[in-house]
């Protein structure tokens, strides 16, 4: 039996989605057990069925604003904090969290602890493929905003981290490894990125395919794009933005475009509707930051019942095939990377 710690508290929705996701889980896997961590005044009664859910008290809260490190080693019973320390005493399997995402990063980090030969665990999301007749429906994307700076190897090693995360969760066979970059070509990029280039060029482990721009990012191009937290934060909220605007255009054309443009619409209904939730993130699960040594995996903060139920289910994958064992294994040896260092 699988056990998941759950902090109960965290999110803009907790206590209530928290609980809900996790009960449409429990219905739907019986090979999980879930641990609550929170104020059992405000988890309990929320609760409709206790069978595998076991309510731990908490006597504190991190909120969304505190500063993260200060406020997992000020707040040592908090529902994170606590979540996160089950994981590493092996009380539970893996940790989830909709709260305070620095602090869930810091938990994760610095209470589960990274895998040996990891130098900085990256934050990994999950994105659609929107091209139209692809036989891919999502890719692997990291580091999404936990370390704004990164270094050659750290890169390389999301290009690996990726690559097992694509094969073992998502089920694609040697997967295509690209490079963020503002440019196709070999020679696009600053220092760092031309590096970067020619070291995953060099991994004859990786399936490297080159360079992609953030305008192809959604078009099927790769099945893992490595970059740096920067970088592929601004890129992604910008991907993100881009698809917000251009809903709201749609909507305000049909609620302004008379009548022919209603009729269209409820033409068109079920069109949109596949199109809305092809493009709602909650539908992939949550961001798992990559290169701890049990799942740690944060969902966004306005999660409902739906997205925590997709992403305890995009967990329970993770346990069952094995994917942090294999990285560990593979981490465990000298890679290329640590030979170069040293020849250099």
């Amino acid at each position: 039996m699988m056990k998941i710690a759950v902090d109960a508290m965290g999110g803009d929705n907790a206590p209530q989605a928290i609980i809900e996701g996790v009960e449409q889980a429990r219905d739907q896997f019986d090979d999980i057990e879930f641990q609550l961590y929170g104020n059992p005044a405000k988890v309990k009664p929320l609760i409709k069925n206790n069978d595998r859910l076991t309510v731990i008290e908490t006597t504190e809260e991190i909120a969304m604003g505190e500063e993260p490190v200060r406020a997992i080693r000020k707040k040592k019973d908090s529902s994170i904090v606590r979540a996160a320390k089950a994981v590493k005493d092996g009380e539970a399997d893996a940790f989830f969290s909709a709260g305070n995402t620095g602090a869930v990063l810091a938990a994760g980090i610095f209470v589960v602890g990274r895998i040996k030969g990891i130098d900085r665990p990256g934050l990994t999301s999950i994105l659609p493929i929107t091209k139209p007749g692809s036989d891919r429906k999502s890719f692997v994307y990291l580091d999404s905003g936990a370390n704004a700076e990164s270094k050659e190897r750290n890169l390389v090693q999301y290009g690996y981290l990726g690559k097992f995360y694509a094969e073992n969760v998502l089920k694609v066979e040697n997967p295509r490894v690209a490079l963020l970059n503002n440019g196709a070509e070999e020679d696009k990029g600053d220092k760092l990125h031309k590096a970067v280039w020619q070291d995953l060029n060099n991994e004859k482990d990786l399936n490297f395919v080159g360079n992609i721009e953030s305008g192809d990012l959604l078009f099927g191009k790769a099945d893992v794009v490595v970059s740096d937290g920067w970088t592929a934060n601004a890129a992604l909220k910008a991907t993100e933005g881009t698809a917000k605007m251009m809903l709201t255009l749609i909507r305000h054309g049909i609620m302004n475009g008379g009548l022919r443009a209603k009729l269209g619409y409820l033409f068109l209904k079920s069109v949109f509707h596949q199109i809305g939730k092809k493009m709602n993130t909650s539908t992939y699960g949550g961001a798992v930051l990559l290169g701890l040594k049990a799942p740690v995996v944060k969902t966004h903060g306005a999660s409902d019942a739906a997205a925590v139920k997709n992403t305890i289910s995009q967990i329970r994958t993770m346990l069952t095939s094995g994917v942090i064992d294999k990285t560990v294994e593979f981490f465990s040896q000298e890679s290329l990377v640590d030979k170069k260092e040293e020849n250099e």
